[in-house]
C-alpha cells in the first residue's frame, strides 16, 4: 500500500449505513425519482461528500440525517459530472434559519462603494464555504416541486465559479457549444430583465434578473424542482440544462 492511500482523497469513503440511507431517501423526494442505477451512484457521491466536506453548524446541532440530506441534494446536480465538479471548497456552514450578511458594492460608473446587510437563505463564496439555512432546506424537502431548492441554487453557483466569478457560464462538458450557451442564456436573461422592468408577472422568479449568475442558479432550481415550468417559459434554456445536468429527476 502506498502512503498516498492514507490521504483522505485516496481512501474510499466510509459506507453510509443502510438504515440511515433509507431514512434519507424517504425524506428526499428529489432522490426518490432517480433510477436504481443513479441511486447507487448518488450513494457513493454522498459518501464522498460526507468524507471530504466539513460541516460547521451555527447555533444548532446537526445530526447525521441532516448532514446526509444536505449531501444528497448537493450531489444530485453533479450526478453525471462526478465528484470532481465539487472541488475547490470544503466547508458547509449551516444556520438554523435565515442569516444576515454584509456586502460591499462598488458602482463602476460612479466609483462609490456602499455597504449593506442582506437576509439570506443560502450563499456560495468563490473561495470559501457553502452556506445554508436549515429551515430553507427543510422547506424544500417538504415542498420539492414548487420551483425552489436552495441547495441546487447554491451548488449551481459553485459550479459557475469553477472558472472564475459567477457569470452564468460554468465550465461545459465536452461536446457542448460555449457560443450556443452564451447566446441562449443571454437572450433569455434579457427577455426576463425587460419583463421584470416592465412590471410583468414572470414564470421565472424575478430574482433571476439580478445578474446572469443568478439567472443560471434560478433556472437550475427549476430544472430540479419544476422543469415543466422552465420548458414552457424557456425551452432552449431547459434543453441546455438537460444536456448539462442530465435529465431532471422529476
Amino acid at each position: 500500500m502506498s502512503w498516498l492511500d492514507w490521504l483522505p482523497r485516496r481512501r474510499p469513503p466510509p459506507p453510509i449505513e443502510d438504515a440511515l440511507w433509507r431514512d434519507a431517501l424517504a425524506a428526499c423526494p428529489l432522490a426518490q425519482r432517480l433510477s436504481a442505477n443513479d441511486v447507487r451512484k448518488l450513494r457513493l457521491l454522498a459518501a464522498r461528500f460526507l468524507q471530504r466536506k466539513r460541516f460547521h453548524p451555527i447555533e444548532m446541532e446537526l445530526g447525521a440525517l441532516q448532514r446526509l440530506l444536505i449531501a444528497l441534494q448537493s450531489c444530485v446536480p453533479v450526478l453525471h459530472m462526478g465528484f470532481r465538479a465539487l472541488r475547490g471548497w470544503t466547508g458547509v456552514v449551516v444556520y438554523p434559519g435565515e442569516f444576515k450578511v454584509r456586502h460591499r458594492h462598488h458602482d463602476a460608473a460612479t466609483g462609490v462603494i456602499t455597504e449593506g446587510d442582506q437576509i439570506l437563505n443560502g450563499e456560495a463564496w468563490q473561495i470559501g464555504p457553502l452556506v445554508l439555512s436549515w429551515a430553507a432546506v427543510q422547506q424544500d424537502l417538504q415542498n420539492p416541486w414548487d420551483g425552489y431548492n436552495v441547495v441546487a441554487h447554491e451548488i449551481a453557483h459553485k459550479l459557475d465559479m469553477l472558472d472564475g466569478p459567477p457569470d452564468g457560464v460554468p465550465p461545459l462538458p465536452r461536446g457542448m457549444s460555449w457560443r450556443r450557451w452564451i447566446d441562449t442564456f443571454q437572450s433569455a436573461y434579457d427577455r426576463l430583465s425587460r419583463d421584470v422592468a416592465a412590471g410583468y408577472a414572470t414564470p421565472i422568479d424575478a430574482y433571476a434578473a439580478t445578474n446572469p449568475g443568478e439567472y443560471f442558479a434560478v433556472v437550475s432550481e427549476l430544472h430540479f424542482s419544476d422543469p415543466a415550468r422552465l420548458d414552457r417559459a424557456e425551452p432552449q434554456v431547459a434543453g441546455l440544462l438537460r444536456a448539462y445536468y442530465g435529465p431532471s429527476p422529476v
